[in-house]
């Protein structure tokens, strides 16, 4: 629903730029959540995902942590190994979101990099769309190799896909400047 109360998914591939504008959502105030930072507490020693985590992939755990490189170079590059992961790792992050959005009678954001999630509720989605090359050079800015951001990209859904979920699309093809004024715009119709 727009101009009221809504539940929104905040989507796009990897280097999108999901993240700069769920940063500039909560800057406008708006309620947001970040599943990824959910992902990172449960993969903590005292997190709910932990243990199986560490079972699965025994070679990852370095000095009693999950090291989330040496799995992202596991399951990014492996499907089987992907699935395996989300087959632990989403029961406990979609419940955590559902338990923070119960009772929030306000439009909330959640960023998640899938397409469809198992949460329950109606969600609207908005997609953040950035052409590949763009996104490759995010990733090579943030010091990630060529071969590993390709893998990333292989492994999600395809920018067409994305694009053919979206109820509303923020284009960032530019600079963080024109990111903020469109964000400025949309935060004002969730």
């Amino acid at each position: 629903m727009i101009n009221g109360q809504g539940r929104w998914l905040l989507g796009g591939g990897i280097g999108s730029g999901k993240s700069a504008v769920r940063a500039l959502l909560e800057r406008s105030g708006l309620e947001t959540i970040d599943a990824d930072s959910i992902g990172h507490e449960i993969s903590e020693p005292d997190g709910a995902a932990f243990g199986q985590v560490a079972e699965r992939w025994p070679l990852v755990v370095i000095d009693g942590r999950i090291d989330r490189k040496a799995l992202g170079a596991i399951v990014f590059d492996d499907r089987e190994e992907l699935d395996a992961l989300e087959e632990i790792t989403h029961p406990h992050i979609f419940g955590t979101i559902e338990r923070l959005v119960q009772g929030i009678d306000h439009a909330v954001v959640v960023e998640i990099p899938l397409i469809r999630p198992g949460m329950k509720g109606v969600w609207r989605r908005i997609v953040v769309d950035c052409d590949d090359s763009t996104r490759l050079g995010r990733l090579s800015e943030r010091g990630m190799s060529s071969a590993d951001a390709e893998a990333r990209l292989r492994s999600q859904p395809s920018r067409s896909e994305w694009l053919s979920v979206a109820d509303l699309v923020v284009p960032n093809y530019g600079s963080l400047k024109e990111l903020a004024s469109t964000v400025g715009q949309l935060s004002s119709r969730l």
